[in-house]
């Protein structure tokens, strides 16, 4: 059954006790806690049943939190809502009582009006059932299946407005970008108007340049707005609906000092000055708008409800002056400047804007909104809310991305490392992947059901936290079928390759891509000289027959191995009759000899750029140091040959590099600085192991290799099976021994192009899983890491060498004063324990006692505890326990604090400690640690047998605690576990109150 044909079910065309079962699974599925126990087709059966559905979770706790929430699951439509309806619509029962205006539930009712009112919906419904005159049911496809309505309030078609206000202070990032296609989806969809304004109200922050480079990425991305327009536009009009707030009574100019006036907005506390009288206040405008001393100092509030509990109406501030710079567009004719919260309402309705689409941070500020278009008698504006986008390991505040240019860790805006437009355009996103991901109007398999779970994406009333895999893959996509395939091999121990028939050079045409012959041709030059790629190289093996792609099979007749475990010479013999689909490897080659020249190849070099995330870690807290968490290296660099055809490429081109990836040409060749070369920048295919933070994944080695698993263990000492140690130019995410000394020796960045730098084994410390008796014998001592000794005692032939191991090097210990030794296969275990231990070891946990709490005064959900913890004066700890115990309960009481913890600002509070606590699975219940009976603040808590020193403060880079905490729990007997070992002091465990199999947190 198709998707199409199951929507069609569910929403009644089939038998509806069917089309319920198919609810009930869908729902499950969806994770939604609905269950129908009768028949509901029997008006009987489902007037009995009725209150199970209308009392049941999904109506009442999703549909009746707020008026605004109209969806069955989290906040946009999803297939529950269809199962839930299908079932309602087929029920003779329900239709009974919605027909006859009966009692059903108010939220119910509307939820059910809501999606009964979608175009889609209603053409499915109004679809000629089978069997009757006319056409089958299926037979024509839904109109537009990627068009239909996904609930823009009293939209029209011809007559929709939207706008996209930028502040021209920074460049557009992918946030932005996902507000502006929003818009521009709308108005098209609905046959309008998309205008662009510039919302020029704080000229501190304003240039020219941002409105061009806006101007510019909007361009790009094939976003055409119908009238271009600035606040400043109608600052004379704003003016004047200024003044008219302030004859009406509804607005006071006030001198209270900034902190004053906020802290008095959140208590409540009307201003000194708002009981001034009109005739007052419109002459101190009058002096803010001269720029007087006193009008500098003032602000135009508007008087609406001090005693709100939402603060975005305590009579907010809708005018400031500002004469730092002069502004953009009028120079110094204004000293004072609305904001935003004002003038976004009032230019809306003025340019005629029928739908204002903001983001939900601003959902606050919807009332405050409709407000002042209501106060000034302005036609109404529809406000649709949508949700903020934002990525993993990725910034889009612009106060940081502006700390980032401003210390020149990065190039400028446009860096590929950027989220900005320009950023990630350079870095290979296509306008086609970034539209096709954030409004989503191109159909996939044309499914109505993927149609519209896609373009809920776009139209999310829930914040979201992205990973890059997948718009990155939407771009391979699209990139794919139109990229050209070329050659390149790293020039890091390149490897020299002799055909046995010598060949004069020639070139052929080949397709640059062989499955589209329109992307054009290429000339491939062949010759009896070749390079080879080392890592390709290294695994070749004597009279072994491997494939030349676009080429032909050859037979490795001979290697000759250098002293220096260099390849010096392979010897080739083409065998171009052999099959090829027996052929284990498909090698990729160049000809060293040109046609063109008599004694030097044609290739051109290649700067082959990959980068990392500019932060460690994927979302940063409140409190966070940005400091804290940036990645130390960011770009890599590996130096390459490409072949000759590049360098008819323009700055843009996106190419495969076959065996490699894709790229993006970022410096086009320049015939009159050859030595100069191009470079390439890589553009992520999507793929998991590409996207992860190599930072990161260093990290996490460096802390807890005693994580690893068995099993990982050793696919990663077998996967290293090559001839030499690790010299991969790749790097390889099984690499074990680092190269740095020797990449640095040579003058090269070495890089580890997927995961990035693994650091080596200490030999010392590791268990006998991680050996393996080598395969054949080896003259190679390791004897530090990335540097290879020869023992030349015995005589080397360079025709059949003794070839390094890097199963052997993976296991040879470090040589001090004597020849490695091999662990015997029964060596003790204890050397994991040892391990373990010292990664638990370095936390400090103490018991605590809180002898002071109270709210924090600027974060509802926290408190500040004064907790003694055996030292000199009790420490400050913060703690998000507001909404499970009350200050009286937390008073007084006995806890486990881990205190070496580094110190973190939480809303302008310092925080010395964590408070260990147990929790339940869905966060409803959460309990302190108990500490035994006769304990005393500072008694120790430690893990036997994993006893050790603690550090004396945690780095947060090496996520130490982050490690350990996902094996903390409580067991069956209360008892708080690290893995299976008990939390204890001296005078016993540690135990919780109730909660039984719990996480610690």
């Amino acid at each position: 059954m198709s998707q199409l044909e199951l929507v069609k079910l569910i929403i009644g065309k089939g038998n509806n006790y069917s089309a319920l079962a198919t609810a009930h699974y869908l729902i499950l599925h969806n994770k939604i806690t609905v269950e129908f126990k009768s028949d509901l087709n029997q008006p009987e059966t489902f007037i009995e049943a009725f209150p199970q559905i209308k009392g049941s979770l999904s109506v009442t706790k999703f549909l009746a939190r707020s008026y605004s929430k109209q969806q069955l699951y989290g906040y946009s439509l999803t297939i529950a809502d269809f199962a839930v309806w299908g079932a309602l619509k087929g029920c003779s029962g329900f239709q009974k009582l919605v027909n006859g205006n009966k009692e059903v539930g108010t939220h119910l009712r509307r939820w059910y009006d809501f999606v009964s009112s979608l175009d889609f919906v209603q053409k499915i419904v109004e679809e000629p059932k089978p069997g009757k005159k006319g056409k089958k049911a299926g037979d024509a496809p839904i109109a537009d299946q990627g068009s239909f309505d996904i609930g823009l309030k009293d939209a029209k078609y011809g007559e929709v407005v939207t706008r996209f206000p930028p502040e021209p202070s920074g460049y557009l990032h992918i946030g932005h970008i996902k507000a502006a296609l929003l818009n521009d989806y709308f108005a098209k969809h609905y046959g309008g108007k998309l205008l662009l304004r510039f919302d020029d109200t704080n000229p501190t922050k304003e240039k020219l340049e941002f409105q061009e480079a806006i101007q510019c990425d909007l361009t790009r991305m094939n976003i055409q707005w119908h009238k271009l327009s600035h606040s400043s536009d109608h600052f004379d009009k704003v003016y004047e609906l200024a003044l008219q707030l302030i004859k009406a009574g509804k607005a006071f100019v006030d001198d209270t000092e900034q902190q004053i006036m906020r802290d008095e907005r959140m208590a409540g506390i009307n201003s000194k000055n708002r009981d001034m009288s009109v005739e007052e206040t419109l002459k101190r405008f009058q002096e803010m708008k001269d720029g007087t001393e006193r009008g500098l100092r003032s602000c135009l509030r508007a008087r609406i409800d001090m005693q709100a509990k939402n603060k975005t109406l305590c009579d907010p501030v809708i005018y400031r002056c500002n004469v730092e710079v002069p502004h953009i567009r009028t120079g110094t004719k204004w000293k004072m400047y609305p904001t935003y919260d004002f003038v976004c309402p009032v230019i809306d309705s003025i340019e005629g804007v029928t739908h204002a689409l903001r983001t939900n941070e601003y959902r606050d500020r919807n009332v405050q909104y409709d407000w002042f278009l209501r106060a000034l008698n302005l036609r109404y504006v529809n406000v649709w809310d949508f949700s903020r986008i934002n990525f993993v390991y990725t910034l889009l505040s612009k106060r940081k991305l502006t700390w980032f240019v401003d210390q020149k860790l990065v190039s400028g805006w446009d860096d590929p490392r950027f989220p900005t437009i320009r950023g990630i355009l350079r870095r290979g996103m296509t306008v086609d992947a970034l539209r096709n991901y954030m409004v989503l109007i191109m159909h996939i398999n044309n499914s109505l059901i993927k149609n519209f779970t896609k373009l809920m994406q776009g139209a999310s009333q829930k914040d979201l936290m992205m990973g890059w895999e997948k718009i990155w893959a939407l771009n391979k996509k699209v990139i794919d079928p139109i990229s050209g395939r070329y050659c390149a091999i790293n020039r890091e121990k390149i490897v020299k390759v002799k055909l046995t028939t010598d060949l004069a050079p020639y070139t052929e045409t080949k397709p640059l891509h062989k499955k589209n012959p329109d992307v054009g041709e290429k000339q491939t030059t062949y010759s009896s000289e070749l390079y080879l790629e080392w890592d390709d190289a290294v695994t070749l093996e004597v009279d072994e027959e491997v494939t030349l792609m676009d080429w032909g099979n050859a037979i490795v007749r001979k290697i000759e191995w250098l002293n220096d475990s260099f390849i010096g010479l392979i010897h080739m013999e083409l065998n171009l009759d052999g099959d090829f689909k027996k052929t284990k490897k498909k090698i990729t080659w160049l000809s060293r000899r040109s046609p063109n020249k008599k004694d030097d190849h044609d290739l051109v070099k290649l700067r082959l750029h990959d980068y990392d995330y500019l932060i460690t870690k994927k979302k940063l807290e409140e409190g966070d140091e940005l400091k804290d968490f940036i990645t130390k290296e960011t770009e890599f660099v590996v130096e390459a040959f490409g072949d000759a055809n590049l360098k008819s490429l323009k700055v843009g081109t996106i190419i495969q590099l076959e065996r490699k990836g894709y790229y993006i040409v970022d410096e086009a060749y320049d015939h009159s600085k050859p030595d100069a070369g191009m470079k390439l920048i890589c553009i992520p295919d999507g793929k998991e192991s590409n996207m992860m933070s190599k930072a990161a994944e260093v990290v996490d080695t460096k802390v807890a290799p005693d994580t690893k698993t068995a099993t990982q263990s050793k696919k990663e000492v077998s996967s290293s099976n090559s001839k030499t140690p690790s010299t991969n130019s790749k790097g390889g995410k099984n690499s074990i021994v680092d190269t740095d000394d020797f990449v640095h020796s040579i003058g090269m960045y070495r890089v580890n192009n997927l995961l990035g730098h693994i650091p080596p084994f200490d030999q010392s410390k590791i268990s006998s899983m991680y050996k393996k008796d080598p395969l054949m014998d080896s003259s190679l001592v390791l004897h530090k890491v990335g540097k290879v000794e020869t023992d030349t005692s015995k005589e080397t032939d360079t025709s059949k060498p003794s070839k390094p191991s890097v199963k052997e090097t993976a296991v040879v210990e470090s040589s001090e004063g004597g020849e490695g030794k091999k662990k015997s296969k029964n060596a003790k275990p204890e050397a994991v324990v040892a391990k373990e231990g010292s990664v638990i070891s370095k936390l400090d946990l103490v018991v605590g006692k809180i002898v002071d709490v109270k709210k924090h005064p600027d974060a509802d959900s926290l408190y500040v505890e004064q907790i003694d913890v055996g030292e000199e004066k009790p420490r400050e700890i913060l703690s998000g326990l507001v909404k499970y115990m009350s200050e009286k309960e937390m008073k007084d009481k006995l806890v486990i604090v881990l205190k070496n913890l580094k110190p973190v600002a939480m809303r302008g509070i310092k925080s010395y400690g964590m408070v260990m606590c147990s929790s339940s699975d869905d966060h409803t219940k959460v309990e302190f640690l108990i500490p035994p009976n006769g304990s005393q603040p500072g008694d120790k808590v430690y893990f036997e047998g994993h006893e050790g020193e603690p550090e004396a403060q945690l780095n947060p880079k090496k996520k130490i605690f982050e490690t350990v905490q996902v094996d903390f729990k409580t067991g069956q007997d209360l008892v708080a576990y690290w893995k299976d070992i008990p939390f204890r002091t001296k005078k016993g465990v540690i135990k919780t109150k109730s909660l039984k199999d719990a996480i610690i947190k």
